[in-house]
């Protein structure tokens, strides 16, 4: 087999993260349009994730946050996304880098994408090289949550923090 010198799979793993953080850098600016929120979920001990220790011990392997309605000061750099979010009551704020996320999921028009995350990503491009990544659709529809219309959106309350596998057919 040829030897791919242009790594086309790192050229599209970084295109499909650039969608991703034009998405949050206009949800930043924009807020968020219509019925469109988040599903993120990304390795809680990747290089550069910080996470509150309570978050960390309760989610040591993998988190998945969601951002509709109650999130506040979300930030977009070239190579990570900070954002605040309550968890339990409490405010927390979690810095998110892009090579850390696993995964992307906007149930309001189902369109999703997931990554090979990568501890050290240009380390890891020069000694292993990762399968293709493209962009996945979700397998299931998350069940609409019930929302009271009248009731305003509190960031004190506590946002859900769930497993992206509790929507996927098994």
């Amino acid at each position: 087999m040829a030897t791919d010198h242009i790594r086309y799979d790192v050229l599209a793993r970084d295109a499909l993260r650039g969608v991703l953080r034009r998405v949050l850098t206009d949800a930043a600016e924009h807020g968020l349009p219509g019925d469109h929120h988040f599903f993120i979920t990304f390795v809680s001990t990747a290089d550069g994730v910080k996470l509150s220790p309570r978050l960390l011990a309760q989610y040591p392997e993998e988190m998945t946050v969601i951002l509709q309605h109650q999130f506040w000061d979300l930030v977009v750099t070239e190579d990570r996304f900070e954002v605040g979010l309550s968890f339990g009551g409490i405010p927390e704020r979690l810095v998110i880098p892009f090579s850390s996320i696993k995964s992307f999921f906007d149930p309001s028009v189902q369109f999703g994408l997931q990554f090979e995350t990568t501890d050290g990503a240009a380390a890891a491009a020069d000694e292993k090289p990762e399968a293709p990544v493209a962009p996945a659709v979700a397998l299931a529809t998350p069940a609409k949550q019930a929302q009271d219309e009248d009731a305003p959106a509190k960031p004190t309350e506590g946002a859900e923090v769930v497993r992206l596998d509790r929507f996927r057919k098994k």
